[in-house]
Formats: C-alpha cells, structure tokens, sequence
C-alpha cells in the first residue's frame, strides 16, 4: 500500500501504533495543511471524498462472490493500477483530492509545478520501499506494478483533452504561411527570428499551436504554398491562454 495507510503499517510494523489511529493522525494534519495552502474547495471536496470513500468501499466489498472474480494476484494488481490511477486522475484533474498522500501531492505540484504524477511516483516508492522489510519479496513487486500503472493512467487522465499540437515551419514563404494559417484556420501565430544552418540566411519560423483535428488541414495549407517547407510536429501536454483556457481574441490579419 502506498499513502497514509502504507506509513501507518510501517509504524505499527516498529512501534505498535494502531493503524487507524496513525492514519487518521496523518490525514488529519495533511487535511489542516491542504486548507492552508490549497484553499478551502480543495478542503471541502476532500471532507466530501472522505466520508463517500468508506460507503462506496463497503458496497463493493458487498458484491456477491467479488472475491471470487480472480484467484490471479497479478491480474488483480493490474486492474487495481488502472482503476486507481483512472479515479484519482478524475478527482485531481478538478483541483480535489481523496485526501491523505493526495493533498501533500497537491501541495508539492502548486510548490514546484511538476506533473502530480511524478510526485505521486516518488511519495508512492518511498512508502512502499519503506514497506519492503516486512513484506514478501512478490508482494513488494506487486506492489509497484500497481503503482507504476496508478501513476501513468494518472497522468493521461490529468493531460486528456488539454493536448495540442504544436508546428514549426521554416520556409522562405514564411508571410503567405502566417496568413493562411490566421485567416483559414483561425489559429494564433507566432513569428521567430533564426538564421539557417547552411546559407546563414536571416529569416522568421513560423510557430503555431492547434487542435490535433486542425493538424491535416495546416500542414496541406503549408505544402500548398511550400512543398519543401521544413515542418517539425510536436505534441504538447497543455496549453494555457486565449483560445485555448480563455476566450479567443478576435484576430485582425496585417498584411
């Protein structure tokens, strides 16, 4: 187990703490944190999720013969991984959390504006490797396919449908390209100045950023004006600001 719930058995392992009393410690200091730094939303969702987590636990614990379902721990492992990652990313791609390790992953990505995937990897091995020395060997393996699955799934839930595509465009014909791209796809552009390799010539690349559905219509506006455009496709997790988190400014073409 990884979170509270994963330190608390190491506790109880070494000093003989009960392990409710120790989670409840820990997630109560970790819930008092969150609302300090995170505000109160997240401290409200997370009181929310706290009190569904344990219902909707023992309803599924009431399934008749799930405990049947597999005999395959591996298999188990694995659905475990994807149902937990797909769940937590869902709860955290709103700002909340399931309260416990959640709130201290929360903290350390508004801290240090990584992935909370990565923190979730590094908080989850230290608790299960901390685990190691009182747990079989298979068990300890087990334990990390289900983490390494909870934090990719995690992770692809959090980015779902904020990728885009990003194009890069070095052509001689740069200008017609930056009008085509503003004018029929509506898009935003940026001009950068670089010099070429080969000739040293100064010109501008042409950058712009779009929905993947957009990406064949732009690459067959710039082939139409320049087949031998250099063009480097490039796909970006998120994007922020008018037109894509904020409304999209009317766009006024200067020839």
């Amino acid at each position: 187990m990884g979170g509270t719930t994963g330190i608390a058995i190491v506790i109880n392992r070494f000093f003989s703490i009960d392990t409710a009393i120790t989670v409840f410690i820990l997630n109560a200091f970790l819930l008092v944190l969150g609302l300090i730094v995170l505000g109160k939303k997240l401290f409200m969702t997370t009181v929310a999720s706290t009190l569904l987590y344990p219902m909707f636990l023992g309803i599924m614990q009431r399934i008749p013969n799930i405990e049947k379902l597999t005999d395959d721990t591996l298999l188990a492992a694995l659905f475990a991984g994807v149902l937990m990652g797909l769940s937590l990313g869902l709860v955290m791609r709103v700002g909340s959390s399931t309260g416990g390790m959640d709130i201290a992953n929360l903290i350390m990505h508004k801290w240090f504006h990584k992935p909370v995937s990565v923190f979730v990897y590094i908080t989850d091995f230290i608790v299960v490797g901390g685990q190691a020395i009182i747990s079989k060997p298979n068990q300890i393996l087990l334990g990390i396919v289900v983490l390494v699955l909870e934090s990719l799934v995690l992770e692809q839930v959090m980015i779902f449908g904020k990728s885009q595509i990003q194009i890069y465009v070095i052509s001689d014909k740069f200008e017609e390209i930056r009008i085509k791209l503003l004018s029929q796809l509506q898009a935003g552009v940026t001009l950068q100045y670089i010099e070429t390799g080969a000739m040293q010539k100064q010109q501008k690349a042409v950058m712009c950023i779009i929905p993947s559905r957009k990406l064949y219509r732009a690459t067959e506006l710039i082939h139409e004006i320049d087949g031998d455009a250099f063009i480097t496709i490039t796909k970006i997790k998120e994007v922020r600001g008018h037109g894509f988190t904020q409304e999209q400014r009317p766009i006024q073409i200067e020839y």
